[in-house]
């Protein structure tokens, strides 16, 4: 639906979501032999997130909630990739290092305990998500961008384009790198271009993915190492849609060896229930249920 548009189109995403909630939580509750009679909580996204969405899943949990008399908890999406950890190792507990990267998200979280956790560092412009889209959007590839890249950078030589290192203290950056490549692939001049203004040349969208690759890993792993020596945990875990990236998850399990390092499988690692729920089951007992009639909050940035 939305990869025609290279992005995600918020007002056709709401409508997506109208017409899917209700057939899905369906399907969800075959698994259960008493169906609806078998749930004990409705557990919701508030927030961040695209409003439209946001508002179909909330309406629906909280008019489910309270036709049943049923607790309701709204969670954050980010605490739900934190969470996301736990379902892939039932024996990672609080605390223990998060770091999010998504297509909104690029952070270090410690969840100290269920219910309270800091953010040690943060992205100062682009998430590390986005800046996979924008430079795949620049090579001609198909969005989304971070699988695109990795499958082009498969074929690719990272050291024939010399992109620039980002270093940072406590903070992650990325659009210097992207503007990198948006000049590399303007000085190929207009031989080297096709129409659309994309390169030609198919090895060298390979070699500027695995360039730009490089980079982003590195500076993420780079980050989350010095987010480590601040946090005072021996536990590390990697989550969200971009945890899903074979080199980041080779360099995490390589860099961080003789560590406790969890990254969810991919089905784990994108956006899912199953992470929600588990945010929504730690929330219930910390903090109780919420009060129907709960507002959404796209810019929400709590992590538990």
């Amino acid at each position: 639906m939305h990869a025609h548009f290279g992005g995600v189109v918020p007002e056709l995403a709401a409508r997506a979501h109208l017409d899917a909630i209700a057939p899905t939580v369906d399907e969800a509750l075959q698994a259960l032999p008493g169906g609806w009679d078998d749930v004990s909580a409705m557990v919701v996204t508030r927030g961040p997130g695209l409003i439209g969405s946001l508002l179909v899943g909330t309406a629906y949990a909280q008019s489910v909630a309270l036709a049943r008399d049923l607790p309701v908890v709204g969670v954050s999406h980010l605490a739900g990739h934190v969470y996301s950890a736990m379902l892939a190792d039932a024996s990672l507990q609080p605390p223990y290092l998060a770091l999010v990267v998504s297509g909104g998200h690029t952070d270090c979280v410690v969840l100290r305990a269920h219910g309270d956790a800091v953010r040690l560092a943060a992205t100062r412009d682009d998430a590390v998500g986005e800046a996979f889209d924008k430079v795949a959007r620049m090579l001609g590839l198909p969005y989304p961008g971070g699988p695109a890249v990795q499958r082009a950078a498969e074929g690719g030589d990272a050291s024939r384009f010399p992109l620039p290192r980002t270093r940072l203290d406590d903070s992650f950056s990325f659009s210097g790198l992207k503007t990198a490549v948006r000049y590399a692939v303007r000085d190929l001049g207009p031989d080297g271009l096709d129409e659309r203004g994309v390169p030609r040349d198919a090895q060298v969208v390979a070699d500027l993915a695995a360039a730009f690759q490089r980079r982003a890993v590195e500076q993420l792993v780079t980050g989350l190492s010095q987010a480590l020596d601040r946090s005072g945990v021996d536990r590390v875990a990697v989550v969200g849609g971009v945890a899903a990236n074979a080199p980041l998850r080779e360099a995490v399990r390589e860099r961080f060896a003789g560590l406790h390092v969890v990254i969810p499988p991919l089905r784990w690692c994108t956006d899912n229930a199953a992470m929600i729920a588990m945010a929504g089951w730690h929330r219930l007992q910390v903090h109780g249920a919420d009060q129907p009639g709960f507002e959404v909050d796209p810019g929400l940035a709590e992590f538990a």
